[in-house]
């Protein structure tokens, strides 16, 4: 539930932390330290060398899901752009790694199905870093050079807006396939609900993360590119869409779409499946697309643990 307070520079810090526990992480993101004591949120963010609205604005829209901020005027691109480089670092060297070990724990990695979920959460991982790589090899030293008044003359953010999406897609399929299909017992059934907790708690993360890029870091990037009369968009990022498909009820898939899935798990490429069920390589990649908006399911190893569970393909028969 949200917080629904509007915290402001006369507040105290301490008062902010008592009702937002999980606003921790975020102070050190801003490179503010602990112990400020009784002081107002000013003093900290002042001792600190944080811009004060910045951050207000960064952490009432977080609580709140809104925020009264002049993205055009007051917002000080620099403290955002530090916050953001440091909450990527944050999350790939600590909380991706912290996540693994946690999985590694909870699960059996004697049992198949076990390496299937570890396998998945790799492949989740490697798609995070790409899409936080993307944002600190292209787009935050252009930010940087806007800041400095020297702007690239062929990347804008209207590029990075128009197809930026939530990242946390595989994080969701993993949950869920742990939930779903992977059961356990004593002390592994205790691990494996608390590293499920932490996906959740994981996942709200990458929600707000990309919240915050998108209604507060991209409009101020927006205003910086007017002051610098930067208009032109002649990058295509589209390898970093992330689309959410429509929610379907796996029975409904065909008996076509089925051994597509069991051609895809014997490790067939997209010709190789054409030939093996005499049809169209295009046609394959509409059965893809199709299994894809039905299941839910985005991947080699969330595929394999479906097909495996659903009796499609014996276990046994799987290279792992």
């Amino acid at each position: 539930m949200r917080n629904q307070k509007m915290y402001e520079a006369d507040d105290k810090m301490i008062s902010l932390i008592r009702d937002n526990y999980d606003l921790l992480q975020m102070l050190g993101s801003f490179g503010i330290s602990l112990g400020f004591g009784d002081k107002t949120v000013k003093e900290t963010c002042d001792d600190n060398n944080v811009d004060t609205y910045t951050f207000l604005a960064v952490v009432n829209f977080t609580i709140n899901g809104y925020g009264e901020f002049d993205a055009d005027e007051q917002l000080f691109v620099p403290t955002l752009l530090h916050y953001l480089e440091a909450s990527h670092a944050y999350f790939l060297d600590f909380q991706l790694p912290y996540i693994r070990r946690e999985l590694q724990e909870s699960l059996d990695e004697s049992e198949s199905l076990a390496k299937l979920i570890l396998r998945f959460y790799d492949e989740y991982a490697h798609e995070i870093r790409r899409h936080m790589k993307y944002e600190q090899k292209t787009l935050f030293p252009y930010v940087q050079s806007l800041i400095e008044g020297r702007p690239a003359n062929d990347y804008n953010v209207e590029t990075f807006s128009k197809h930026h999406g939530a990242a946390d897609k595989k994080l969701r399929e993993l949950k869920l396939l742990i939930i779903k299909y992977l059961p356990q017992d004593g002390l592994h059934n205790n691990q494996l609900t608390a590293t499920l907790h932490d996906i959740y708690e994981n996942e709200v993360w990458l929600r707000q993360h990309a919240e915050v890029e998108d209604h507060i870091f991209v409009p101020a990037i927006r205003h910086l590119e007017q002051q610098a009369k930067q208009s032109d968009v002649t990058r295509n990022i589209s390898g970093m869409v992330f689309k959410a498909g429509a929610s379907q009820n796996p029975d409904t898939l065909s008996d076509r779409e089925k051994d597509v899935i069991i051609s895809l798990v014997q490790g067939m490429s997209n010709k190789e499946i054409a030939d093996h069920l005499c049809i169209s390589v295009n046609t394959v990649i509409t059965h893809r697309r199709n299994i894809a908006r039905k299941l839910q399911i985005h991947s080699p190893a969330g595929l394999t643990i479906y097909a495996i569970v659903n009796g499609l393909v014996d276990i046994s028969s799987v290279k792992l």
